[in-house]
């Protein structure tokens, strides 16, 4: 019998009770398909090699009993094979939604002319939104709904896409009722595609002008939330690719195994689902699994296989909340009028090799903090402003890369090298502060707490929701904050005083300010900040 919205929230409820971590923090998992007709780059036997993926894939879903979500790109959508699998085979509670990649029949439908070297063309100028004029992705969503509403009978819930542009996605909401959407996670440079320093998991409510960045006002915001796909690695993705123009891939896609990790190997499976379903959290916690049918079902079944019986027990445990996405949109928009902060902890990583990770959201900032054993650094601090205009929002992209960025403090890929490791260390005496025995204590519903030790005393950490409170209140000895990156680095910093220091972005002007401490110059490091009564605290609000 299909769940209501009201059983899902029974569901929810019994499954909070079983979790070590707060009873409003659920851990959602969702299993999403996203389903071309065509893609050019397989060969002889295409169509069928795709459609075989799809029907595998359903079919391993209703053998554990689970649901999943269907996101059908319109060439799949039109094919009637595509419409009986889905119409006579797909379990009951599942969802079908729109995968908003543009193919020529979808360009054709709507009366424009196909700019492609294929009938589906990867390349951002053409796949995507964002390559069309603002009346031009009016008529596609047009043509897309009323043509998905002929076929289903309904609208559809939920859009994805590897990224989206915010005019399309607010216009979808306001015409169509479009209740949850996905995006990639951070990349760089990986297909051409760069979505770098957002929001980093779970989902938030983007800006009215920019679909990647988190909104700060319910008036400055699309009220459909965003979440983020493909289930990074906390620990490793971030770095992967540092010295070269293109990030790798540790991810839970099914197709995925580089450096012995990813969603093909049982062992970094079973640790990833277990840090998410069972590590802190503020909030809730996402897990997106599912496989693009591009990757062929003979790529994927092994890791398909695998994560799907997994996946079915610990949802029978208690430990994970299955949903499809627009039942996690809905959630959401029920519990949420703002974006709200959360977490993923790693308290170990997969290869055992000491490293630790702890991602913080808000929709202010994002910040990771790391350790290597006992050395740690925050290894990325990234600001928010729904005031930045994406390049996209009322203007076609013309090449065939994209990129969509926030604001910069502290950028560990992008500032390192293969020899030198970016990132804001806390300092003494010109050496770096290891910090041992870290506990992460969360702190009612928004701030999560770091405690350890150090050579100089205790330090705490605290991250809020407007501010990053580094404090060693009882030090034995003098310390700071130093960023250290790559010489070579293209840095965002501007005019330094000793309370605010000015950067840009790509035009866009934003500042960091201090509550407390102070900012300094120094020659061996790019800038440093002296505490203040024992405490540096960052202001993270831009201000208006």
């Amino acid at each position: 019998m299909k769940k209501t919205f009201a059983t899902l929230m029974a569901v929810l409820a019994c499954a909070c009770a079983m979790y070590a971590g707060p009873k409003d923090a659920p851990r959602f998992i969702n299993i999403v398909n996203f389903v071309r007709q065509t893609e050019p780059r397989i060969g002889d036997g295409m169509e069928e090699e795709l459609y075989r993926c799809t029907a595998n894939q359903l079919s391993l879903l209703n053998k554990y009993g689970l649901k999943g979500t269907f996101l059908l790109q319109y060439d799949a959508m039109i094919d009637p094979r595509y419409q009986y699998l889905l119409k006579v085979r797909l379990r009951e509670g599942s969802e079908i939604g729109a995968w908003w990649e543009i193919t020529q029949p979808h360009v054709e439908a709507a009366g424009l002319q196909w700019r492609g070297a294929y009938p589906w063309d990867w390349h951002a100028n053409v796949g995507f939104s964002t390559g069309y004029s603002q009346e031009e992705r009016k008529v596609l969503v047009d043509v897309y709904m009323e043509k998905f509403r002929e076929i289903f009978g309904y609208y559809p819930k939920s859009v994805g896409s590897w990224y989206i542009d915010a005019f399309t996605l607010d216009y979808m909401q306001r015409e169509y009722g479009i209740e949850a959407s996905c995006m990639c996670r951070d990349q760089y440079g990986t297909d051409g595609y760069t979505l770098w320093g957002g929001y980093w998991n779970q989902a938030y409510y983007p800006s009215k002008v920019n679909a990647f960045m988190p909104a700060q006002t319910e008036d400055g915001q699309i009220p459909v939330p965003v979440f983020r796909m493909l289930g990074s690695d906390p620990v490793y993705q971030y770095d992967n690719g540092i010295g070269s123009q293109m990030q790798g891939v540790v991810t839970l896609e099914p197709v995925g195994a580089g450096n012995g990790m990813g969603g093909s190997v049982p062992g970094w499976v079973d640790w990833y689902l277990e840090m998410m379903a069972k590590g802190e959290c503020l909030a809730f916690n996402y897990i997106q699994a599912g496989q693009e049918n591009s990757f062929m079902w003979d790529r994927m079944r092994e890791g398909y296989e695998y994560q799907i019986p997994a996946i079915r027990k610990m949802i029978d445990e208690g430990l994970l909340v299955e949903a499809t996405l627009s039942e996690c949109g809905r959630w959401f928009r029920d519990n949420f009028k703002l974006t709200p902060a959360t977490s993923v902890v790693a308290g170990d990583d997969f290869l055992k090799s000491a490293k630790r990770s702890i991602w913080y959201d808000s929709r202010f900032y994002r910040a990771n903090l790391f350790w290597d054993g006992a050395d740690f650094r925050f290894r990325d601090i990234h600001f928010f402003d729904e005031r930045k205009k994406s390049d996209y929002y009322d203007r076609a992209g013309t090449t065939t890369d994209c990129r969509f960025t926030t604001l910069p403090l502290v950028d560990g890929y992008l500032w390192s090298s293969k020899d030198v490791s970016a990132g804001l260390r806390v300092v003494s005496e010109g050496k770096t502060l290891a910090i041992a025995d870290p506990k992460v204590i969360r702190r009612g519903k928004s701030t999560l707490v770091i405690k350890g030790r150090t050579l100089v005393g205790r330090i705490r950490i605290v991250l809020k929701e407007d501010r990053i409170v580094v404090g060693i209140p009882f030090s034995k000895g003098k310390w700071e904050l130093a960023l250290n990156t790559d010489p070579a680095a293209s840095l965002p910093f501007g005019a330094l005083s000793p309370k605010a220091m000015e950067a840009s972005e790509y035009g866009f002007a934003y500042s960091v300010r201090l509550i407390k401490g102070r900012f300094a110059q120094s020659g061996d490091c790019v800038w440093k900040v002296l505490p203040s009564c024992g405490r540096v605290v960052f202001d993270t609000v831009q201000k208006r």
